[in-house]
């Protein structure tokens, strides 16, 4: 069943025409990821589909029974609502439900006598039994908590725009509507949260239509992707590995053919110009087929960002880190931490939202100084900061300024890396701002094309320190990959804050995670090695707790059912042989937990890069934890035969 379909719309900004003639359907079971550019019109789309934004020609007709929500990048909430009034504003008989039984059950709180309030709650339970209103608000709670907001009466205008951008994504999934429109939903959520949303969306029995930068996120949840390349739409029947492998096929297959038209028409043209004498009708017709020929346009392979920009020196010392802390409100966010970045550093940081990140990278640029401990900087270190916060960003453009003079503020002429010079309209359109859009001002720019300009100013400044927050939150992938391999050949210090897991296993070879008690732990490798060690630790410390019960079951076994010592002779059911082995066990497993012990603690402190003696000590960890599990049953065994 087609629940939304666009017929031969148009859309036309100005400066940039956004779509040409586009035409599509979406149906009952489709997930679809939409991607293109920055400023192509992705979020146009969405806004267009949901009945926000006009179009300029054709027809979009939605199923009359069909429910749509949208879910924006900016929401719109109500800054006196509570969480959960939030939630259930705007809502059907069940969540008004919940809403009302919320509200008494707050005012019962403060008047427990009140024989009215429970008269009304009374029946209120009973309309709410009766329609199955409590699933609502226990659905509602869950999907809360799991997007990592546990406080349900914050009030809105207390709270950050991550915090309310969760807040919206909630209230959109809970509506459970037929179809689901997204727009970077992934934004302001941790790697656990995003994990989450992902298999939640997995088991969506309604349509989605998202726009994302994740990568992992598109490839887990999409069975088609839709992408606006210049005005056009173009549809791809299966996730973002299909679509980048169909892709790349259909981009070399339009340069062969149009290698195999610039050939034809070159001999057809110097047929041409031999002047035949003879006009024929089949000469005048492929005279004709020439001209036609000629006037064929090919549409060039999308436009790419080109970041060639070049580098400074860089001294061996970098920035040092000595045990510097930092608390907020009484809350520990840094704990005596102590580092000593090099200048090939690759570091990747992690943790929840509000666990410290930003903070860090702050106390690193010096905006914020660390209660105690110090941070030292190299002499030769030029630090280029690229800021995941919008209120910094707008600070940092000036909205009625021109593009192109926001980047000459930075320099006329851009010196690349191979040495060229270069303007800075020249560079912006390596950036993919084309002539027109270079003198117009920047609040013209979509939120994504912003971001993009300021990380063009912030390599214009040739960091050889780059520091990145956040920086996958609006670009799109196109200009993430570009930016990946540009970091992958950076001759510098990389220190990036992201939740994007792609991103992370492209660009780091170390991670910083954040902890409780603000301590952060370095672990080897990129995020998927992350995920293995701390899968691994998991594991190990569930072994622990499972030697631990099984020794305590031991020990309750051996006091309850084992003879005293000078009764050991008088011991029945067990051979010579048996006596001696069983006798020797419980030493030869306590020497083992032993040995485990010290292993575990050598692989914590294990410095950072040394992936051999990781390896070696994994592997003794996990061949102890085997033959403790070994000797531990063969005891438990013979302990039973003696009892």
């Amino acid at each position: 069943m087609s629940l939304i379909t666009l017929q031969s719309v148009k859309k036309d900004f100005g400066i940039k025409e956004i779509l040409k003639d586009a035409s599509l359907s979406l149906d009952a079971t489709d997930k679809v990821g939409l991607i293109g550019t920055n400023g192509s019109g992705k979020s146009t789309l969405l806004k267009m589909m949901a009945g926000l934004e006009p179009i300029d020609h054709g027809q979009i007709l939605a199923n009359s029974g069909a429910t749509i929500v949208y879910l924006p990048q900016q929401p719109d909430l109500d800054e006196n609502r509570t969480v959960l009034e939030q939630i259930f504003a705007d809502a059907g008989e069940q969540m008004a439900l919940v809403r009302e039984y919320e509200e008494i059950s707050d005012k019962l709180a403060h008047a427990p006598e009140d024989k009215q309030l429970m008269t009304r709650l009374s029946s209120l339970m009973q309309r709410m039994d009766a329609i199955g209103a409590w699933e609502v608000e226990t659905n509602a709670k869950i999907i809360l908590s799991q997007l990592g907001i546990t406080d349900f009466n914050a009030v809105i205008g207390t709270l950050s725009g991550g915090y309310r951008k969760r807040i919206a994504l909630a209230t959109a999934l809970l509506s459970e509507p037929d179809l689901l429109l997204m727009d970077e939903p992934t934004n302001h959520l941790d790697a656990n949260s995003v994990e989450w949303l992902q298999s939640y969306l997995n088991r969506y029995r309604g349509a989605i239509l998202l726009i994302t930068h994740d990568r992992y996120f598109l490839d887990k949840v999409t069975n088609r992707i839709i992408e606006i390349d210049r005005g056009d739409i173009y549809t791809y029947a299966g996730n973002y590995s299909y679509y980048l492998e169909k892709k790349a096929l259909s981009e070399e297959s339009a340069v062969s053919s149009q290698r195999k038209h610039q050939g034809v028409l070159r001999r057809e043209l110097e047929w041409l110009k031999r002047g035949p004498k003879a006009r024929s009708t089949k000469q005048k017709a492929r005279i004709d087929r020439i001209h036609d020929m000629q006037e064929t346009e090919f549409k060039q392979a999308q436009g790419k960002v080109d970041i060639s920009t070049p580098s400074r020196r860089i001294g061996k010392k970098v920035i040092e880190l000595n045990n510097i802390s930092k608390a907020y409100d009484g809350r520990t966010l840094i704990k005596e931490f102590t580092y000593e970045f090099s200048p090939d550093d690759r570091i990747g940081i992690i943790g929840g939202n509000g666990a410290g990140k930003s903070t860090l990278l702050d106390m690193i640029t010096g905006r914020v100084q660390p209660d105690s401990g110090s941070v030292e900087i190299g002499t030769t270190v030029h630090i280029g900061y690229f800021n995941q916060h919008s209120e910094e960003l707008q600070s940092a453009l000036n909205e009625n300024q021109r593009v192109i003079d926001y980047i000459k503020e930075e320099g006329e002429f851009v010196t690349i890396a191979d040495g060229t010079r270069i303007t800075a309209s020249q560079m912006l359109e390596r950036f993919l701002f084309p002539g027109n859009q270079q003198y117009a001002p920047i609040h013209k720019l979509s939120g994504g094309e912003k971001r993009r300009l300021f990380l063009l100013r912030v390599l214009m400044g040739t960091p050889n320190v780059l520091i990145l927050d956040e920086p996958t939150n609006d670009l799109d992938v196109q200009t993430l990959a570009i930016l990946e391999d540009y970091l992958e050949d950076f001759s510098g210090c990389v220190i990036v804050v992201s939740h994007d897991r792609y991103f992370l296993d492209r660009t780091v070879d170390t991670i910083f995670a954040f902890q409780e008690g603000g301590n952060i732990k370095q672990y080897p490798g990129n995020y998927s090695v992350y995920l293995d060690y701390k899968q691994a630790e998991e594991a190990q410390q569930q072994q622990i707790n499972n030697t631990k019960e099984k020794a305590k079951n031991v020990e309750t076994l051996h006091t309850t059912s084992l003879p005293k010592e000078n009764e050991t002779k008088k011991r029945r059911g067990l051979s010579n042989w048996q006596k001696r082995e069983f006798e020797q066990l419980e030493g030869k497993i306590a020497q083992m937990e032993a040995e485990k012990a010290e292993a575990e603690k050598a692989l914590v402190n294990v410095p950072p890069g040394n992936y051999t003696q990781v390896q070696k000590l994994y592997e003794q960890v996990e061949t102890l934890k085997e033959a403790i599990d070994v000797a531990t049953e063969r005891w438990l065994e013979l302990a039973e035969i003696e009892s």
